[in-house]
């Protein structure tokens, strides 16, 4: 599998993963001009893609996703439960609704997992066909059930959006403050680290944080934060704003 990064932070999340058969985008966080300039540096076009996967509705994940699935005709795969808030923004017509948490596509099995947001049916994904991917994002925590599902997989790709203690010291209203480490907010660099120090096992080969706020995060921060957590065991990368990057496993 292959993940390519077009963006992640407070701006923009948007990333193109390409597994043995399929070339998916989750999020569409960037504006269909800026995607289709990253893609073009892979020598791909927004034509390739072969749908859309979405975990939430929050702007800095859905940007471009009007103008994407208007010039391309790609299907967006939803819970049932994001569909009206979806609809709000692209036709039925391109609408894929997902009545279970398992999806099928050839070889490609994709698990939804459900995490805890301020958004309808927020969700992260479980990628499997020869490789097996997480992908997680806006949450403040993640179930022991769900925890279950994501052990020893080749790649985790996961939240860690902020350092508390900058959080706290910072200039945010209380209240924002208070969402952002809610159960319905973020996760932190310690709890991405927590987190990831149980999951992963000898199959693991590459972490990517992704979605790090540019007020309550740096990136030396996050890196040292889950790299001491999980004993350096693991290659752990961290996905930028504005600059794409690609991870293969």
């Amino acid at each position: 599998m292959q993940a390519i990064f077009l963006g992640s932070g407070s701006k923009g999340n948007s990333t193109l993963l390409i597994t043995d058969s399929k070339k998916i985008l989750i999020d569409v966080g960037l504006s269909y001009t800026k995607t289709k300039m990253i893609l073009e540096k892979y020598n791909l076009t927004p034509d390739d893609i072969d749908f859309i996967l979405l975990t939430h509705n929050h702007g800095d994940h859905i940007t471009g996703l009007a103008t994407l699935t208007r010039k391309t005709k790609k299907f967006v795969y939803i819970p049932k439960a994001m569909v009206k808030a979806v609809n709000k923004i692209i036709e039925m017509d391109y609408i894929l609704p997902v009545m279970d948490d398992d999806l099928q596509i050839d070889d490609l099995h994709i698990k939804f997992i459900h995490t805890s947001h301020d958004a309808p049916s927020p969700v992260g994904f479980i990628f499997e066909d020869s490789k097996s991917l997480v992908y997680i994002t806006d949450t403040g925590y993640l179930s022991k059930k769900n925890l279950n599902y994501m052990h020893n997989k080749d790649m985790y790709i996961m939240e860690s959006n902020h350092d508390v203690e900058m959080l706290m010291n910072g200039t945010y209203p209380y209240l924002t403050k208070q969402r952002i480490v809610g159960d319905l907010g973020h996760l932190s660099n310690e709890l991405a680290g927590t987190y990831l120090k149980e999951l992963i096992g000898d199959n693991t080969k590459e972490i990517v944080l992704i979605h790090l706020s540019e007020n309550n995060n740096t990136e030396e921060i996050a890196l040292n934060t889950v790299r001491n957590l999980i004993d350096n065991k693991v290659p752990v990368h961290a996905a930028r704003q504005e600059e794409d990057m690609s991870i293969l496993v």
